[in-house]
C-alpha cells in the first residue's frame, strides 16, 4: 500500500504547520522556552525518522539524494538542539564557589 501527496497537497501541508507553529511558539512566555527545546529535540527526532522513510522509498538517484541530505539536515537538528538545551540548562544549576569566609 502506498501513498502518494501530490504538490499541492504538501505545500497546504507545509504551509499550515509553518502557520501553527508560528502561532504557537509566538505566544510562549521566556520562561517556557528551555522545556519547549526539549520537546522540539522530540519532534526533530521524528523528522529524522520520516525522512529516513522517504530515504527508504526513493526510487531514483535524486530521490535518494534528497533523503540522505534529509537524514544529515535532521540528525544534525536534532543533535544540536540537545547541546544547545544542556547549556541552557548549565545556566541553571547553582553554582558552589565558597568564599574565604565560608572555608573551615
Amino acid at each position: 500500500m502506498t501513498t502518494t501527496i501530490t504538490g499541492f497537497v504538501a505545500l497546504y501541508i507545509f504551509l499550515l504547520a509553518a502557520f501553527t507553529g508560528y502561532e504557537i511558539i509566538g505566544r510562549v512566555p521566556a520562561i517556557l522556552h528551555t522545556p519547549l527545546m526539549s520537546g522540539s529535540n522530540f519532534i526533530h527526532g521524528i523528522v529524522v525518522v520520516g525522512a529516513m522513510w522517504a530515504l527508504l522509498n526513493a526510487g531514483s538517484t535524486l530521490e535518494q539524494v534528497i533523503g540522505f541530505v534529509g537524514v544529515l539536515l535532521g540528525a544534525g537538528n536534532a543533535a544540536g538542539g540537545y547541546v544547545v538545551t544542556e547549556r541552557m540548562l548549565e545556566m541553571f544549576k547553582p553554582t558552589n564557589k565558597a568564599s574565604g569566609a565560608d572555608k573551615e
